[in-house]
C-alpha cells in the first residue's frame, strides 16, 4: 500500500469554542498556524470514525477521540519571539536551564484569555500533549521525543488550575530544544529551526478512584507484526495492554503482548508460574491528591505509580486481571479465587465478555484503508464496574508504519557456520547492508541488571564519537534497549544511540523479558528502518563473542567495549520471514 499524507487544511478545522465538553465539534483549533502531525493525525481519522460509528456503538463500546483543543504554531513562533528565548532555546544548555527560561515567559496575551475560559469550564485531568510539524511524519515520527504533562486540573480556584495550565503548556514547548531532541534532529538531518510546536490540549480517558485517576486499561495496536510467535503472521498484528494510562507501554514496561487473530493466546512461557516475572506489576496515574513536590519541569509531576493491590482495592481488575493457582500452577481469568493476580486481560480477551479485540481488528482495518499503509494506533479503555460494558474506547493517536516488503531472501544454510557473528529468526526491517565495520557491544561477563544506567551513559559517550566521525556501528546489548525501567534493559534514549545502524537486543537468564512493541523508542527504531535482531539465550541461535573479543579494541570502558574489524560485516534480513544473519 502507498501511504497518503496525513495532512489537514487548519482553515477547514473548527475555531475555539470555551464551551469545550459542551461544544458540537470535539476537535477546535486556537491560532492560524499548523496544527502538527499528532494533531492532524487524529483530524484525519475523526470525521472517518465518526462516520463509521456515529453516535452510537459497536456491542457496547463507544468510540471517539477525547475532545481537544490545538494551539497552532503561531503561537509558538509568538511566545518565542516576543520572549527572545532563541538564544537559550538553541545554545547547548542543559534541559532543565531551558526549561525554567521557558516557563519564566509569558505566553501571548491573545491567547491567555481563551485559556482561562477554558480551565474555568473543565475540572477534570487534561493531557498536554506535543503535536509538532515533523511528529508523525513517515519515515522522521519523533514519537515520544517531546514532552507530554498530565495535570489532576481539580484544584478549587480557578487561578491555581490556570497556572498550571500555563507551566504545562510552557514544558511541551521548551521539550522541542531538549537534549534528545536536538539529538534526533540531527540524527534525521534536520536543525532546530526547521521545527515549530503545536500544542494538544486533552482530556485525559480514565475515571477517578480515591486520589488515582486512570482507565482500565491502556493499549497500543500495529497491523504488522515485526515478531510474531505461534501460529501468528507478520499480516495479523499486534497489540500490547497495559492496566492504567499508557505511559507503561510507550516507556516499554512490562506489558500484555498478544496476536489480535489469536487473542487467546499470550507470550509464550514455559509454565504459569513464569508469567509471574514477566507480567506487569505496577501501573500510572494521574495523581489528584497531593503531589509529592512542586516541580514544573519534571513530566511525572502529576503521575503516580500504584501497586496491583491499590488497582484492585479500586475494582479495576474485575475485566482485566488473572490469579494464579499455585497449587495446579495455572491461572484463573478474573478475581474470584484467592492467589497472586497477573496482567492477562482475560476476562476481555478470553471470556468475551468485553468485545474489545473485535474491535481492534475493525479499527485496524479502517486505518490501514484510510492511510494507505500499515498503522500504528493508541488508545485508552474504561469499562463498566459491573458489567464491563458500557465501556468507552478513547482513541489517541494514529500513526503510519515503515514496513519494507523488498525481496531479500536469508536461507537456512546461511544461518548457520563459521562465517555467522549472530543469527536470529525474530528480525525486525528488511535489506542488506555491508558497510559496518565497527561494534559496540556490553560485555556480557560483567553485565548485572542494576548496573544500566551506567551502560546507558558509556554507550552515549561513544555514540558522540560515531556522530562527531559520521560513522554507523553495530550495537549488542542485554534486555530491552530504550526501556525506561532499567531493571527490564538498558535505558537509553534515542540520543544515545543515533549512530547504531543494526541491533542486537540479547537476552541472559537474569534478564530475559520479550520485547515491547508498542514503545515510542522501538518505533522510532522502525521508521529509520535500523535492522534489529532479537536472540534468545535459551533459542537456537549465538552471538559469536570470542570471535568479536578476538578483534581489534579500538576503546574499552567499565562495561562496554568498542571494537573495529578488518573487513565490512555483511548484515541480511528477510523482513517476510522475520529472520537475518550478520556475516563476518
Amino acid at each position: 500500500m502507498d501511504a497518503k499524507k496525513i495532512k489537514v487544511d487548519i482553515d477547514r478545522l473548527p475555531r475555539f469554542d470555551r464551551a469545550f465538553f459542551k461544544s458540537d465539534n470535539v476537535l477546535t483549533c486556537l491560532g492560524t498556524g499548523s496544527i502538527g502531525g499528532k494533531a492532524s493525525g487524529l483530524a484525519f481519522i475523526k470525521d472517518i470514525l465518526q462516520k463509521r460509528f456515529g453516535s452510537g456503538d459497536l456491542d457496547g463500546i463507544s468510540v471517539n477521540i477525547p475532545r481537544l483543543a490545538v494551539i497552532a504554531t503561531d503561537y509558538f513562533d509568538y511566545f518565542m519571539d516576543r520572549n527572545d528565548l532563541c538564544e537559550i532555546a538553541y545554545s547547548d544548555e542543559r534541559d532543565n536551564r531551558i526549561a525554567h527560561a521557558f516557563q519564566k515567559a509569558e505566553l501571548p496575551a491573545e491567547l491567555v484569555g481563551d485559556l482561562r475560559a477554558l480551565i474555568a469550564s473543565v475540572r477534570t485531568p487534561l493531557a498536554i500533549r506535543s503535536s509538532s510539524l515533523l511528529e508523525d511524519a513517515m519515515y522522521e515520527p519523533f514519537a515520544g521525543v517531546y514532552g507530554t504533562k498530565m495535570i489532576p486540573n481539580n484544584q478549587a480556584d480557578i487561578d491555581t488550575r490556570f497556572r498550571k495550565l500555563i507551566e504545562a503548556i510552557k514544558y511541551v514547548y521548551a521539550s522541542t530544544f531538549f537534549k534528545a531532541a536536538k539529538d534526533y534532529m540531527i540524527a534525521t538531518g534536520k536543525k532546530p529551526a526547521d521545527e515549530k510546536m503545536a500544542v494538544i490540549i486533552q482530556e485525559v480517558v480514565g475515571n477517578r478512584f480515591d486520589d488515582r485517576y486512570y482507565p482500565h486499561l491502556s493499549g497500543v495496536a500495529r497491523s504488522y507484526n515485526f515478531y510474531p510467535t505461534g501460529k501468528a503472521t507478520p499480516d495479523k498484528g499486534v497489540v500490547d495492554l497495559a492496566l492504567g494510562l499508557g505511559k507503561t507501554i510507550v516507556d516499554g514496561g512490562l506489558v500484555w503482548n498478544y496476536s489480535p487473530a489469536y487473542p487467546r493466546v499470550g507470550p509464550v512461557v514455559g509454565s504459569a508460574s513464569e508469567l509471574l516475572k514477566v507480567s506487569q506489576t505496577k501501573f500510572w496515574a494521574v495523581n489528584m491528591g497531593r503531589p509529592s513536590e512542586y516541580d514544573p519541569i519534571r513530566e511525572e509531576e502529576y503521575l503516580l505509580e500504584g501497586e496491583l493491590g491499590c488497582a484492585e482495592y479500586d475494582g479495576t481488575l474485575k475485566y482485566t486481571a488473572s490469579t494464579y493457582k499455585a497449587q495446579d500452577d495455572r491461572l484463573v481469568a478474573g478475581i474470584g479465587p484467592d492467589g497472586p493476580r497477573v496482567m492477562t486481560f482475560a476476562p476481555i480477551l478470553c471470556d468475551r465478555e468485553v468485545p474489545l479485540n473485535n474491535l481492534i481488528l475493525e479499527l485496524l482495518k479502517i486505518c490501514e484503508e484510510a492511510v494507505g499503509c500499515e498503522v500504528e494506533i493508541e488508545f485508552a479503555v474504561t469499562l463498566d464496574g459491573r458489567r464491563g460494558i458500557p465501556a468507552r474506547f478513547g482513541f489517541l493517536q494514529v500513526r503510519p508504519m515503515v514496513v519494507s516488503h523488498a525481496p531479500i531472501e536469508v536461507s537456512s544454510d546461511e544461518m548457520e557456520g563459521e562465517q555467522v557473528l549472530a543469527a536470529s529468526d525474530s528480525v525486525m526491517g528488511n535489506g542488506m547492508i555491508d558497510s559496518i565495520t565497527d561494534v559496540v557491544y556490553v560485555r556480557p561477563d560483567i553485565f548485572e541488571a542494576k548496573h544500566t544506567r551506567a551502560i546507558a551513559d558509556e554507550i552515549g559517550t561513544l555514540n558522540r564519537r560515531f556522530n562527531d566521525d559520521a560513522r554507523r556501528y553495530l550495537l549488542i546489548g542485554f534486555g530491552r534497549w530504550g526501556s525506561s525501567d532499567p531493571w527490564l534493559g538498558i535505558p537509553v534514549d534515542w540520543s544515545r544511540i543515533s549512530n547504531a545502524g543494526v541491533i542486537i537486543e540479547a537476552t541472559l537468564p537474569d534478564m530475559d523479558v520479550d520485547l515491547s512493541q508498542g514503545s515510542h523508542f522501538f518505533h522510532n527504531i522502525s521508521s529509520f528502518q535500523i535492522c534489529y535482531f532479537m536472540i534468545k539465550h535459551s533459542g537456537s541461535f549465538r552471538i559469536d563473542w570470542d570471535w568479536l573479543q578476538n578483534q581489534e579494541e579500538i576503546s574499552g570502558s567499565r562495561f562496554v567495549s568498542h571494537r573495529r574489524l578488518p573487513r565490512p560485516l555483511t548484515v541480511k534480513v528477510d523482513g517476510r520471514e522475520g529472520r537475518g544473519v550478520i556475516l563476518k
